[in-house]
């Protein structure tokens, strides 16, 4: 990993491992996900040391430059190459099935269907 100057911020973002390929970088870029120092940024926008680069990926992700490098690497290095600023992820509470039906078991009789409904209504 040798430190450079500037980069493209669709490289940057690939080479971090925020984007799983650099055309999704790119992409993000075209649709106006990502931003550099809050303006938007083209794909070719260069990024350097202490930019702010702002990227939505599944959530705002609010990055500060701390390395530029232009090559993908390990997921430890990419770690030690930004400082992450996002606010933490939501946590996701999900309710639990609570109608699951055993597979093959074919349709539900009509006394079945009812206690499913009752099931669903409360």
């Amino acid at each position: 990993m040798v430190p450079i100057d500037t980069a493209r911020v669709d490289a940057w973002l690939w080479a971090v491992r925020i984007f799983k390929t650099r055309s999704a970088a790119t992409a993000a870029c075209r649709g106006g996900h990502v931003r550099v120092n809050r303006a938007p940024a083209k794909s070719s926008t260069p990024v350097k040391v202490g930019d702010r680069v702002e990227a939505f990926v599944e959530r705002q992700r609010i990055l500060e430059v701390a390395v530029v490098i232009d090559k993908r690497v390990g997921a430890a290095v990419a770690a030690t190459c930004l400082i992450d600023h996002s606010p933490p992820a939501p946590v996701v509470r999900r309710l639990p099935r609570v109608a699951v039906r055993e597979r093959g078991a074919g349709r539900p009789t009509k006394r079945e269907r009812r206690e499913l409904d009752r099931l669903r209504r409360t």
